[in-house]
Parts: structure tokens; sequence; C-alpha cells
């Protein structure tokens, strides 16, 4: 019954690219409202996701909200690629590469010295175009408006590593990591690393505690289910 479902469930949505996290809790939220005609619904969710990631995000509905913050305590498991060579101000493709440096000099041993660096506690400064707030404003409006600010780092803790350079200079990653880490900084992290540069270029999230995205559904699915369930 989708009132009961509404009332308080937790869903798995394989995030598409250039949604925001937002878009899918709104998208969701609408069709849940409209179908079982009520005014207000919560629905929330347990760790965004950049509109150019893909993957798991982590839906709370109804009374499962209070649930959130417990949700999102979890570690999380990405896939991707990075780009050395080339760097952006954003460190992904949200905006146009603005410098490029030498990459001859890398080799296996580098890479690797560069891969093990990572594993363990840290702190990390995060981007300054990320949600972070800056007296009261997030760090990307005052990043985008040219206004240069500083950001502190966060301790985080990166489980496990795994690069496949194969492509090279596209390097494929697997990360496990603790909330709160930012995988861009890990790309423009490892090009400063290499004595380089590297860009985030593909990102997905495959795991968030204990939820895999080997049990989601895509939005249209979820969308599907809900307009053709019985009230």
């Amino acid at each position: 019954m989708i009132t009961e479902f509404a009332a308080g469930s937790t869903i798995l949505v394989d995030k598409p690219i250039e949604w925001t996290s937002f878009d899918v809790v709104n998208k969701l939220r609408w069709h849940l409202r409209n179908k079982i005609g009520v005014k207000k619904l919560k629905v929330g969710h347990a760790g965004t996701l950049d509109p150019l990631a893909t993957g798991l995000l982590v839906i709370c509905i109804g009374k499962h909200t209070k649930q959130i913050n417990d949700l999102m305590i979890g570690d999380k498991t990405y896939t991707g690629k990075f780009l050395v060579g080339k760097t952006t101000p954003s460190y992904d493709l949200e905006s146009e590469f603005d410098a490029e440096f030498p990459i001859v000099h890398i080799n296996e041993h580098l890479l690797e010295e560069a891969r093990l660096s990572f594993i363990g506690k840290q702190n990390q400064v995060p981007p300054i175009f990320s949600a972070k707030q800056v007296n009261g404003k997030r760090a990307y409006d005052l990043a985008r408006a040219g206004i240069e600010i500083e950001l502190k780092a966060n301790k985080i803790r990166i489980n496990d590593f795994k690069i496949d350079t194969s492509s090279f200079p596209e390097v494929s990653f697997e990360v496990i990591c603790s909330k709160g880490t930012y995988i861009r900084s890990i790309a423009h992290d490892f090009g400063v690393k290499l004595n380089s540069g590297a860009t985030l270029i593909e990102l997905r999230r495959t795991k968030s505690g204990g939820q895999n995205i080997a049990e989601s559904k895509s939005v249209e699915e979820w969308i599907d289910f809900i307009e053709n369930s019985p009230l």
C-alpha cells in the first residue's frame, strides 16, 4: 500500500548524472504527494552527491527521515576516473580546465607512492566549490562570485584506495572512505603528489554504510512503482 510506504520507508535510488540530490528528493516527493493526495510529506536524503556524480542515493520518507543522521555515519565506496595533467577550479568538470601540467616524469613507482600516501587518517581541505558554510554563505556561491576563501581541513579516513593506470593519463579508481570525504579533493591532491595536476572526470557511489547500489532502482522505476501501487 502506497500510504504505508509514504508513512515510513527508506529507498535506494541510482542518481542520474546532472541531477542534484535535491532534484531526486523533490521529484519523488511530488509524485508521492500527488498519488496519496497530501500537501506535505517529509522526504530527505542521507548524504548528497554532486550533480556530475551518479550512483547510490539513500532516500528516507515519512517517519524514516528521523534515521537520516544515523544512515549518514557509515563508510562510503566510490568508483570513477581522474585525468592527470589538467586541473579545473572546481576539481571536476563543472568548470573549465584552467591549467596543464607535465606528465612525462610520472611512472608506476610514483603513482604507487602517491596511492599509498592516501590510506589512513588524515586532514583534507574541501574544494572551494563545495557546500561548506563560510560566514553564513555556501563556499561555491563565493567561489563563483570570484571571492577568495580559505576552508578549514576536515578529519577523514581512507580505508582503501585502488587505482588502474592502464589508460594513463586517465586513472580509474575505487575508494572506501569515511563520511565527509571529498573525492574531488582526492583527485586534486593526487595530482599534487605526482608533481603534476589532476581532475575528477567521473564519479559513482556504489556503497553507503550497509546499502549497495545493486539494490537500487532508477528514478523512473521508483516513479513507476509509486504511480502503479494501490492506495
